[in-house]
Formats: structure tokens, sequence, C-alpha cells
């Protein structure tokens, strides 16, 4: 059973349409890069499949269940884009911040006990950040930044992962670095993994699927498929796709000899 099923769903406002007839499904331990251009519609998908936005057709089901029933929403932890989801001057530790993500499992009231404290200590150990715990979020580097909302995501222990623009601001060599963490998470736990980025030129290095979108679905499946693809050398520009292809080709390569 898919752990996402899309099927035919619309979306727009009045006139205006911004997805047209999607379908696709999604697997137990996928790591899916969502590409396409400024206004494609990437980030209403994601908020669709969120249960923020509601489509004007079609289904959505997470699980096996219709997502207007669904209420497990542990099981998906979500790093939106940290500019815009952060206020520098929010006075909150690396713990604190992190602990944020077991919320959505509380009843109310909701208050932290000693097992929260540990899963949090746990998760900001699994990305390197634990001995920040005390440390102000505002006074954190970016990358330093991006690996604590990641724990936040991660730390009701989810099955997917869903992350926006996860790369922006961050400097190469800490790209890199949280991308082998993701790539890690996905292997060893097999949490499935979705990813927005306009950073197409490094999306072979991680992700095993491609999700096209430009309002309608372009193109879904493996990355091997896409590399064979004439029509999307048509869309990407033959540069582009021989640069993912290359990346992808190199990376498994590297893979293998380990």
């Amino acid at each position: 059973m898919p752990v996402i099923s899309v099927k035919n769903i619309d979306f727009g406002y009045g006139s205006t349409s911004v997805l047209e007839n999607i379908s696709f499904d999604v697997e137990r331990g996928d790591y899916i890069a969502l590409v396409g251009h400024n206004g494609s519609g990437k980030t209403t998908l994601i908020k669709i499949l969120l249960g923020l936005e509601k489509c004007r057709q079609g289904s959505v089901k997470i699980f096996g269940e219709e997502i207007n029933k669904f209420d497990h929403w542990d099981k998906i932890g979500y790093l939106p884009q940290v500019t815009s989801s952060f206020n520098p001057l929010f006075p909150a530790t690396a713990e604190e911040v992190a602990s944020l993500g077991l919320l959505s499992k509380k009843r109310y009231p909701k208050r932290l006990n000693k097992n929260d404290k540990a899963a949090t200590k746990k998760a900001l150990a699994m990305f390197g950040v634990e001995n920040l715990k005390d440390r102000l979020v505002s006074e954190l580097s970016g990358g330093q930044q991006q690996r604590v909302f990641l724990a936040r995501a991660m730390v009701s222990g989810p099955e997917i992962l869903i992350l926006d623009e996860p790369s922006t601001g961050l400097d190469p060599q800490a790209r890199d670095s949280f991308f082998e963490i993701i790539k890690k998470v996905n292997q060893d736990k097999k949490t499935t993994v979705i990813f927005i980025t306009h950073d197409v030129g490094n999306v072979g290095k991680y992700a095993n699927k491609i999700l096209f979108l430009d309002r309608q679905l372009i193109f879904y499946g493996k990355l091997s498929e896409f590399c064979e693809s004439g029509e999307m050398t048509g869309h990407f520009g033959e540069f582009s796709q021989h640069l993912i292809c290359h990346q992808h080709h190199e990376h498994h390569q590297h893979e293998s000899k380990e």
C-alpha cells in the first residue's frame, strides 16, 4: 500500500488554476525530489499533502486513509523554509525548538515529560547538535539552525519527512552534510522523503525519484528513467538533464564501490 496516494487532484483560486489533474503514488522508503519552476505549484502540492489546503476535486490518501479523516500527523515530519518559519528574535533554545515537534502527539494540556526530553536529546544527537541544546537558536549558524529544525521534524519518529527548499542559505559544504544526514535517515529508518528544491543540479546526488511539476505532472519516476527521457531533455535542456544524470550516475558508482 502506498504511504501517499494522490488521484486526479485539481486546485485553484477562483478562475486561476494552480494544479491540474495530478496523480501519483509514493511508496515507503522513496526519496523524491519535487522540482519545477517558480509558480509551478510545488508548495501548494505540499500544503495539500499536509492538510493545509483542500483540493477542488480528486482524492488524497495518507497511509490508506482519506486525508480529511487522517489525524496521525505525528507520522509526518515537516521542515518548512527556515527563513519563513522562524522569528530570529524568538528567545528559544535549540532543545526547546526541537521539542516542539512532539506537541502534535499531545492532548491538552500540552506538557512535555521525561520521555519527551529523552526523545529530544536523541533527535539533537542524531543530527550532531546535542552540544548546542542550551544555545539560543538565533545565535546558531544557518547550517546549525537547519539541523535543529530537522531534529524538530524528526523527534516524533515520523514515517514521512517533507522538506521545503532545505538547502536555501547553506554553503555547499553545509548543504552536502545536511543531505548526507537525510540520506542516512532514508536508508537506515526507511523514512520516506519528499523535498522541494530549485537546486536541480544537485538532485541526482540524493534522490531516487523525481517529480517534475508545472501545474500538471510533467514527469514522475526513477531518476534512471528521467535520464533516458528525450521529452525531459526538451523541458530541462540538455545541459541540466546531463548535470542531474551525471551526478546520479557518479553517486551510485561511488556507493557501489563502498
